[in-house]
């Protein structure tokens, strides 16, 4: 009935008088979906700063995460506002906000390459805090810049190349930890997922209205604390862990850090390294999440959402956040839930609270993670699908292809995350001298190929994912289309993009002079010749359309 109403509004009154609906029944479900996730980011945050750099408690729930909530608070606020103005100017009531919150493979990258090494060598957690704050500064800048250029590359850039490089992200990063935590403990896991999915695909309501997301968190609670009764301890809960949980209560609000910002400069050198990359990282993932909105049938200003994000993290960094915000994956899968306008500006206000009054903990206490997998299962399924079923069907080829440098990254990732992982194993039970460790690992590298493990190509294809999957996706769609010339100025982009390192390489430079990995910039340009030679030929004339292509619809 909304949605109906929002369509005939635009006709029938002036949009200016139209006034959005700022709360909808299907907000529940995407506020109590879309918190949980910004929870859960919360949760393994705060894990990071207090179990990997072994920030003090002072520092983490009376500096940090109070900025993180202020940003955080700032960024729900204003996309929710955005959504607002979209939904007035188009007479609407199905408008979606953006969902946006800290952005998580930064929280990683910042942690374990800026902040972790410097906390390291300094042994000042301050250091390294300091550290961080110089990096999230740098990126903030590189969004407020990239985002007067995001629309020409929107505009130049095929859709399936767009989401085909966030289906990869959704497909690895997103995707696969939830899936693999909930085999882990299926007795909740896969509980909860049905609960979800016969209600978000299938359509069920439960009584009373009662939210998906929530009944699935309940169900997860009931059968974690259940289990305890029978000694079982399904998701890893215990009353001890509560009560200690209820230590980092208290009230804290930002304080500015400039001082802290500044003082960090003396590290640029190490931070730029990957401040730069990264940035350039953010700048394409907001497009593509701007691209994935639009696609659900909500069309943002790529430049505002862009510069929001620059100047949002930029805020939260001067008072004490080394975390960088981002427009989050997912726009359709809370829309399909329902979620508005509202959904957003709530989650804010969660967050605000939580961060403030130090329960973050506390709520990790009572809630079993592996209850909340499911939801982010969820969101990563509908990305993925989206890629296909808003493009067209001839190019489909071209999407597959955007997908894989992100299945290189993630196995790399494991691969790296096991190696590491069993090193210190073998140091701590003292079964390898410390000064063999870096010798042993790379034994065990050269021999993957023997075993059919192509760590290098993995290395190679993986660095620079998102940049990679889109150049692939784009060139893919143009080859598809038989518009070599534009086939072959992708290529041409990736060459360069290639030669300095920011795709298909894990640092940006110029190596020796003949690029960070000059085989493949080099195959790239080679590409690029024969694309527009073929285009100057006229090749495509030549050659006659795939029978099965040819019938695909038309975008």
């Amino acid at each position: 009935m909304s949605a109906l109403a929002g369509t005939t509004g635009k006709s029938e009154m002036n949009t200016s008088e139209f006034k959005p609906a700022l709360w909808t029944s299907g907000d529940w479900n995407a506020f109590f979906g879309f918190g949980t996730n910004i929870l859960v980011n919360m949760l393994v945050l705060t894990g990071l700063l207090r179990f990997v750099l072994k920030m003090p408690d002072s520092l983490v729930f009376g500096r940090i995460l109070p900025a993180l909530g202020l940003m955080m608070c700032l960024s729900t606020f204003y996309y929710a506002y955005l959504a607002y103005r979209l939904a007035q100017k188009t007479g609407r009531n199905d408008v979606c906000a953006l969902p946006s919150g800290v952005s998580v493979p930064h929280m990683f990258i910042v942690t374990f390459v800026i902040m972790l090494p410097i906390t390291l060598k300094t042994g000042d957690p301050l250091k390294g805090w300091s550290a961080g704050l110089v990096w999230v500064f740098f990126q903030s800048f590189i969004l407020m810049i990239g985002g007067f250029i995001a629309p020409f590359i929107r505009k130049i850039t095929p859709r399936a190349a767009l989401l085909g490089t966030l289906a990869g992200v959704s497909v690895t990063f997103i995707s696969m930890r939830p899936a693999l935590e909930m085999y882990m403990t299926p007795q909740i896991g896969l509980v909860c997922f049905a609960i979800i999915l016969v209600s978000w695909f299938g359509g069920v309501k439960y009584p009373r209205g009662i939210p998906a997301g929530l009944v699935a968190i309940a169900v997860g609670m009931i059968i974690a604390w259940g289990s305890n009764l029978f000694g079982l301890g399904l998701g890893g809960l215990s009353v001890k862990g509560v009560g200690d949980a209820f230590a980092n209560f208290g009230f804290s609000v930002p304080i500015p850090a400039v001082g802290y910002v500044f003082s960090g400069f003396e590290f640029l050198g190490i931070i730029l390294v990957t401040a730069i990359p990264f940035g350039i990282y953010d700048l394409v993932e907001a497009m593509d999440n701007v691209e994935s909105a639009e696609a659900a049938g909500d069309e943002y200003p790529t430049t505002r959402v862009l510069t929001a994000d620059g100047v949002v993290s930029l805020i939260g960094c001067l008072m004490g956040n080394p975390f960088i915000n981002a427009v989050y994956i997912g726009h359709p899968g809370w829309k399909a839930m329902g979620g508005r306008i509202g959904y957003s500006a709530a989650t804010g206000i969660m967050v605000i609270v939580l961060a403030w009054f130090g329960i973050i903990s506390v709520l990790l206490a009572l809630v079993p993670v592996v209850a909340i997998s499911p939801i982010l299962l969820y969101i990563g399924m509908l990305i993925g699908a989206q890629a296909f079923q808003t493009t067209p069907v001839k190019h489909a080829p071209a999407i597959v292809l955007a997908l894989t440098p992100h299945l290189a990254a993630w196995a790399k990732l494991q691969i790296d995350t096991m190696l590491g992982s069993t090193m210190n194993a073998a140091a701590t039970v003292g079964g390898m001298a410390a000064d063999k460790a870096d010798a042993v690992k790379a034994a065990a590298i050269a021999a993957l190929p023997q075993q059919g493990v192509f760590y290098h190509g993995l290395e190679v294809m993986g660095g620079g994912s998102i940049l990679g999957g889109l150049i692939l996706g784009a060139i893919g769609v143009f080859i598809i289309e038989r518009d070599f010339e534009k086939a072959s100025g992708f290529a041409l982009v990736g060459a360069v993009l290639t030669y300095f390192g920011f795709m298909h390489g894990e640092a940006v430079g110029i190596g020796g002079g003949f690029g960070v990995t000059p085989a493949v910039a080099l195959a790239y340009a080679a590409m690029a010749a024969g694309l527009f030679a073929a285009s100057k030929l006229g090749a495509g004339e030549h050659y006659a359309t795939h029978p099965e292509m040819s019938a695909a619809p038309a975008e």
